[in-house]
């Protein structure tokens, strides 16, 4: 993923090489673009990073009510067993 971020930002520098653009308007427009990759590959990972947060409090959640219901059962079955 990084590794084809830095290549379309090379293809766009390139690309930007070719045009009829003053020396700062060409250095501006790389510094531009490259703010602009950066601030998706922050997002991207702060995406990434949320994703994988409510992944494990979901599994954390699910533990905790599988624990609650099997100590539940072993009461129940525990109380059913015994002599009335």
């Amino acid at each position: 993923m990084k590794l084809m971020r830095i290549m379309a930002a090379a293809l766009a520098v390139t690309a930007l090489a070719g045009c009829n653009k003053t020396p700062t308007e060409a250095t501006a427009d790389n510094v531009e673009a490259t703010a602009e990759n950066q601030a998706d590959t922050i997002e991207a990972n702060a995406a990434n990073a949320a994703d994988t947060m409510q992944a494990n409090a979901s599994n954390a959640a699910d533990a905790v009510r599988a624990e609650g219901d099997n100590t539940a059962d072993a009461i129940r079955d525990s109380n059913t067993a015994a002599p009335q």
